[in-house]
């Protein structure tokens, strides 16, 4: 069989795009792991913030809001979203670094100062001797990355499309208009492959012989821990920590503290440093009202980015019928639905979605030479 689209990587990128391909062509989805989104899009902080990354991203973000807020009929029956709120705070000295947190309040999206002695009554965890400054977001929720995934799985499958794990990309060759891809033991042909590897695209790209686009892997470490006892931390508001980029937010009635971390490193199955897991923990005990008696479970993950953090949308630029989905960074479940649209509308050569136009994007401004300024990072 020919397949129209061959979707490389089953992560939340390229789950949402097969789901949008789907009703366009017969669809394959190649994932190397044993399931889908083992790699970043399980690891995932799962937040959504429309003041969050570079100024393309944030737009982005906005784009995928409505797609969270009320998801197509039929593609889950629970809430995509639910409130958390966050708070930036600053220690001694340190004020000033919220400063551009701050900036990036809008009226549709607001951030305000917040009293010091609310902060510490909504965040308990804090001591009251580190914090000076505060500065809180209402609108910041969580995401259900698990239930957003299911739903593109299963309403992909129900388009038609078929998923195919424990297949590795091995080789890619363009013969007559066709692509043939080796994947574990098989090889599956199909016209057009949208390369959405995540921390793997530009070696997916290297196989098929375009040139990279400069994708940095970079590991994030994570921690799961209980709470103070007697705490309940379940509607605490996630934290962040101005001075070192670290955060922590609840997760199922525990919390997971990161320190921010983006270590450069080669594509891998990444796992947590025990050094890097130590220092962690003795930040933790240190900055926090919380007593590391066990480490419930740690774990790094990858977030991929090109050099000015935004993400890659486009057709390449000399490889025939094949299109990069890739450089997400830490943004890519907040961005899939909005970017799965642009995929397909790469895909099936049609116009860039109207609203992506009406903010000021166009097809240009999501490929990889691109000049696009760095927003502020908020952690």
């Amino acid at each position: 069989m020919i397949y129209d689209f061959i979707v490389i990587g089953a992560g939340i990128a390229g789950a949402s795009a097969a789901y949008e391909l789907a009703p366009h062509g017969s669809v394959l989805l190649i994932e190397a792991e044993a399931q889908p989104g083992y790699h970043s899009t399980g690891r995932s902080a799962a937040l959504f913030t429309r003041n969050y990354g570079t100024p393309l991203v944030r737009k982005v973000n906005a784009l995928s809001e409505p797609f969270f807020l009320t998801p197509p009929e039929g593609f889950t029956d629970r809430a995509l979203l639910s409130p958390r709120g966050a708070l930036s705070v600053a220690g001694p000295g340190k004020e000033a670094l919220l400063n551009p947190v701050l900036a990036a309040s809008t009226s549709r999206d607001p951030l305000h100062e917040m009293p010091v002695a609310e902060a510490l009554e909504r965040a308990p965890i804090l001591r009251p001797e580190r914090v000076a400054r505060v500065v809180y977001e209402p609108g910041v929720t969580d995401i259900e990355v698990s239930v957003l995934l299911a739903g593109f799985l299963k309403g992909y499958k129900q388009r038609g499309g078929i998923l195919q794990v424990r297949a590795p990309v091995r080789a890619l060759a363009y013969k007559s208009g066709i692509w043939h891809v080796t994947a574990g033991a098989d090889t599956y042909t199909g016209k057009t492959i949208v390369n959405a590897a995540g921390a793997w695209a530009d070696q997916i790209g290297a196989l098929a012989g375009a040139a990279p686009i400069g994708l940095v892997a970079k590991r994030r470490t994570a921690i799961l821990l209980d709470g103070p006892q007697g705490m309940d931390v379940a509607r605490m508001p996630c934290v962040d920590f101005a001075e070192t980029d670290a955060y922590i937010k609840p997760d199922a009635g525990k919390l997971m503290v990161s320190p921010g971390d983006a270590t450069p490193t080669e594509p891998q199955d990444a796992q947590p440093d025990e050094l890097d897991v130590a220092i962690l923990a003795d930040w933790v005990m240190r900055e926090t009202r919380i007593e590391v008696r066990r480490i419930a479970h740690s774990w790094a993950g990858l977030r991929s980015f090109i050099a000015d953090g935004s993400p890659v949308v486009a057709r390449d630029a000399v490889v025939p019928d094949f299109i990069w989905l890739a450089g997400q960074g830490g943004y890519g479940i907040m961005m899939a639905p909005a970017l799965a649209r642009v995929a397909a509308a790469l895909g099936t050569s049609g116009p860039m979605p109207a609203d992506f136009l009406e903010v000021g994007l166009s097809l240009a401004d999501l490929t990889a030479g691109r000049a696009s300024a760095q927003g502020p990072r908020f952690h």
